[in-house]
């Protein structure tokens, strides 16, 4: 059974730095695609970065591109996003996902984890 279960999501001023983590389980980890998608309310869920697993080759959002970093620890089956210079329309509930395709821009979740809520404010 697959498990995906983030963490690290909090109340940060603008500027400031968070790191979210994605904990897997239930599957090969090295044949999949891990991403990372937010969504503000009102608005649709959106991509934000992806990793594969096997290679570590990744994508990024033009819209967090510079300051968002996502990594990867093979030996714990966990994927982090280092979100540095947070500014408030980053606010927003992140969810891991383990991808159906690619990581590129047309990255498309296949299973969900719950979401951790990120809110930047001052």
């Amino acid at each position: 059974q697959v498990q995906l279960v983030e963490s690290g999501g909090g109340l940060v001023q603008p500027g400031g730095s968070l790191r979210l983590s994605c904990a897997a389980s239930g599957f090969t980890w090295d044949y999949y695609v891990i991403g990372w998608f937010r969504q503000a309310p009102g608005k649709e869920r959106e991509g934000v970065s992806c990793i594969r697993n096997s290679n570590g080759v990744t994508y990024y959002a033009d819209s967090v591109k510079g300051r968002f970093t996502i990594s990867r620890d093979n030996g714990k089956n966990t994927v982090y996003l280092q979100m540095n210079s947070l500014k408030p329309e980053d606010t927003a509930v992140y969810y891991c996902a383990k991808l159906a395709g690619g990581c590129d821009r047309t990255m498309r979740g296949r299973q969900w984890g719950q979401g951790t809520q990120v809110t930047v404010s001052s």
